[in-house]
Formats: C-alpha cells, structure tokens, sequence
C-alpha cells in the first residue's frame, strides 16, 4: 500500500485553488494544511477567487483543514512531507528556501523566483537537503502542449525555420500584487515565462535576444514582442501580455513551422492540427488535466526520490535568465542582448 504523502498548500489565490482541486483528484495524497492571508479563505469561503483559466467550477470544503495567515507559521509548523507555493513571485525563493531547510519537498508555482541569483540559491538549497525542488511550468504537461513537445524532440517537424508563441489576457484583476514589479516581476515576465520556457524545451538556449513593447503597469498595459536569436539562423517569436483592465479574453497559442511539417495551435477553437506536405489532421489529446499531471510527476519523484527531469529546477532557472533578458532587450527597443 502506498504511504500518503501530505501536502501543505501555501497560499490559496487562484493558482492554489486549481492545484487543490488536483490533489483531490489524485490517490494516496492528502492536504494537510493552507495558508492565505485573505481573511474570507481563512474563515472557509473560496466563492471569489478567479483567474484567467477556467479550472472547473467544484465545490472545496476546507473547514476540517489547519489554516495559517502567515506563510511561513505554515512552512514551520505544518506536518507535511512537501509544500506547493502559491505565493506571490518575490516569496518564491525565501519560502522554498526555508521549507528545504526543513526537510520538506517544494513544488513552486511559475516564476520560479524574481531572477537567476534567487533561483540558483534555491537550486543549491535542494542539492544540500537532498529534497525534490520542482517549477510548476504546467505547459509541460498541458496535453495542446505535449505534441509540439514530442515533434520537436523526435524531430519529425524537420528542421525548423519558423516559431511563433503568443499569450495575452486583459491586466488581471484578482491580485494587486502582480501590478506590483517587486513582488510579480512584471506582467509579461509573470504571462510569458511560459512561452520563454516552451522555447527553451522545443529549442535549447537561444545566443541573443531582441525585443520591444510598452510597460505602464499601473493602467494596465504590459506588452512585448520578443525575439530569441540561434546560432542556426531561427528566430522564435515570442509576443503578448495585458490588454488594458477590460474584458479582454485570455487566449494561448502556437505556430512552428519546420522542412517537413507545420504544427499550430490557439486555445480559441482552434486544437492541435498537423500540416504535412502528404496529409493534415486534428492531433488526439491526452485526456488528463495538465495541473493534475504535473502535480502528479512532482508527487512521483518525491515518492522514488527521483530528479524532476522532465521539468529540472535548473531549465525553469534558465527561463527565468531569458524573460529577465527579453525585459532588458525590450528597454533597448530592438538592439540584440546576448545570453552569456
């Protein structure tokens, strides 16, 4: 029979909630704890958390749950075996420092921390406990994700000559602190870390960086057209962020284009298709929820204690290196800035 592993979940905004409602859904693990220091999620009422995902609209009961307004009192006092941070970016590091310290496991949402030095400390913190330290880069598992994935590695799209990744949603409204550069880092290092990440998985480490936008965080408009620059001549697009505090949708998407075969999809009715020269087709999905499937892998390798290979803390650390690039280039407007 399989030990239950015990999670303690550090702060319940929106993306703690959805990773709740996961490890409900997964056997032989067991919440064992929350933190917010929201004072309606500290007296048992979820109605109003939101985001810009529609994760299912499930009833929590938390009442029988220890809850804690302080992250840390929850880091320091939980019986858990591993913590999820759900917590504002610039709490990434000093959190997950201190749970390592305790010997717990941590699962730390995305960004990884504010930049390279804070996600080293947090690598080097791991190493020295001999626990599981793992990004939550969810796209990794997200099933529209995993067949560009699969192309890319197995080189079935051919050599790529074209790849564009776009994500863009109006300025969110259910947290103050990501309007805030010093605790989020920024709108379009908060939005696009992703795209920087699924650049890094399909690509590797571009040579330079280009880009150029507007930043006005406080009336809500964050936007950067990116480019990053490889050795082999392909420039891989990265656009989007905030459109303005309005009702503008969320909407993801993709288009890579290789010698044999293009692959494109948009969360906005358009599924993964392949084009290739002979046929073209819908691509079949896994079925899986992406929370649940990357909450689930962080869980198996703290069971076997196994390196997260699939999703290392060192390539979430080289994602944050390059959104913090594309944010300098962006001030640049235009001019290359190499990735040493």
């Amino acid at each position: 029979m399989t030990e239950i592993m015990r999670v303690a979940i550090v702060g319940l905004g929106f993306m703690g909630l959805t990773h709740l409602k996961a490890y409900r859904r997964i056997p032989g693990v067991e919440v064992v704890a929350i933190s917010s220091n929201d004072p309606r999620v500290l007296a048992g009422d979820l109605s109003h958390i939101q985001g810009n995902l529609d994760t299912g609209s499930e009833t929590v009961d938390i009442s029988a749950l220890p809850r804690y307004e302080d992250a840390f009192d929850c880091i320091r006092s939980c019986e858990a075996d591993a913590v999820d941070l759900c917590l504002p970016t610039a709490m990434h590091a000093p959190a997950a420092v201190e749970a390592l310290r305790r010997g717990l496991h941590v699962l730390v949402e995305k960004p990884m921390a504010l930049d390279a030095a804070e996600c080293e400390d947090m690598i080097a913190e791991a190493r020295r406990a001999g626990r599981i330290l793992m990004t939550a880069q969810v796209l990794r598992f997200f099933p529209s994700y995993l067949p560009l994935i699969e192309a890319a590695r197995a080189g079935t799209l051919g050599a790529v000559r074209h790849a564009l990744f776009r994500r863009r949603c109006a300025a969110p409204k259910w947290g103050a602190w990501l309007s805030d550069r010093k605790t989020s880092g920024g709108g379009v290092f908060d939005l696009l870390i992703h795209d920087v990440d699924m650049a890094l998985v399909c690509f590797g480490m571009p040579a330079a960086v280009s880009a150029a936008g507007h930043e006005d965080l406080a009336a809500g408009i964050d936007m950067l057209t990116g480019q990053l620059h490889y050795e082999s001549g392909l420039a891989v697009a990265i656009t989007g962020g905030w459109h303005l505090p309005s009702a503008y949708p969320f909407s993801m998407e993709y288009t890579v284009v290789g010698d044999n075969a293009a692959i494109e999809y948009s969360s906005v009715g358009r599924p993964p298709h392949w084009y290739g020269r002979d046929r073209d087709f819908d691509i079949p999905l896994e079925t899986k929820d992406g929370y649940q499937a990357e909450i689930e892998y962080f869980i198996g390798c703290c069971r076997a204690g196994r390196a997260p290979e699939r999703c290392s803390p060192e390539s979430s650390a080289a994602a944050v290196r390059v959104a913090r690039l594309l944010g300098e280039a962006r001030s640049k407007k235009g001019e290359p800035v190499p990735c040493l």
